[in-house]
């Protein structure tokens, strides 16, 4: 079986008007983000800025992605430029963690001279911001369940979502109590919980980019599914491997009884790939 002219389209593809939205509203939540945090001086407001600066640069990856990938296939890039999309949440993960990192070294160095904050402007943009994180999750949910790069997206909103309750709540606590120690402690929670996601997300890219199994395939079943068509048997040399999110592929030999005609033996292949299409979800199959 040979591979078919053109691949199918990739996850994130369905999901680019999404996309395109929260990339507008983050953007521009984003820049009043940085003006409100520098005017009262909270560090939690900026350290949910660069946070957020992050999705602006992952949204923008994965917009980038999606455009490139409408590209047509060449003899060259006989798979097109599906790649780039993982290879956008891969660096978009990299950023992310950098300033994770960058938060907590500037939370310890507030939590030694806690500076005054205004607390009171600080909290009202937080809830403009929890608004539009709301919004932002509601339009990525359904692209996270097939989409690394919208899977990025939506993971760094749900985190935005839970930084802009963590300002809110430190803002009413230096409002009604003064405690200004509430917000490198606010941000250092911030910078924590961004990190594991992060680094899970990016060992989902690097194993994509690496081209292993995926995770809810086990070759040795693919190998019984196929030799259990009659007049094939012996599958081996399997590899099976993710191109982009919602793109599986795979090559692979198989051993035919010579007693096949040349066309059982087209109809026995086409069984193969219509099983391992319906049980596995592989669309580009060469065997």
């Amino acid at each position: 079986m040979t591979p078919p002219e053109i691949v199918p389209a990739s996850a994130a593809g369905r999901f680019n008007k999404n996309l395109r939205i929260v990339f507008a509203l983050t953007f521009t939540y984003f820049l009043v983000e940085v003006v409100v945090g520098y005017w009262t001086n909270s560090l939690a407001l900026l350290s949910d800025a660069a946070h957020m600066l992050t999705d602006v640069i992952g949204l923008a990856l994965a917009l980038f992605a999606n455009w490139m990938s409408r590209r047509p296939i060449t003899a060259r890039r006989s798979f097109g430029f599906y790649r780039l999309e993982i290879l956008s949440a891969f660096v978009n993960a990299l950023i992310l963690i950098g300033i994770s990192l960058y938060i907590l070294y500037e939370a310890y160095s507030r939590f030694r001279n806690p500076p005054v904050v205004d607390s009171r402007n600080m909290t009202l943009v937080a809830l403009v911001g929890l608004a539009v994180n709301v919004l932002g999750i509601y339009l990525l949910r359904r692209g996270a369940k097939d989409s690394l790069n919208v899977k990025g997206a939506y993971l760094e909103v749900v985190s935005d979502l839970l930084s802009s309750v963590g300002v809110i709540i430190e803002g009413l606590v230096m409002t009604y109590t003064g405690w200004y120690y509430a917000d490198p402690l606010f941000s250092a929670i911030i910078g924590l919980f961004i990190l594991p996601r992060t680094l899970s997300l990016m060992m989902e890219s690097v194993n994509i980019l690496l081209q292993a199994t995926p995770d809810d395939l086990d070759v040795s079943d693919v190998e019984q599914t196929i030799n259990s068509v009659p007049g094939l048997s012996n599958a081996h040399d399997l590899h099976i491997w993710t191109l982009t999110s919602g793109i599986v592929v795979m090559s692979g030999h198989v051993v035919a009884d010579a007693s096949l005609t040349s066309r059982e033996l087209t109809g026995r292949i086409g069984d193969v790939a219509g099983r391992l299409t319906t049980q596995y979800n592989i669309q580009h199959i060469a065997l």
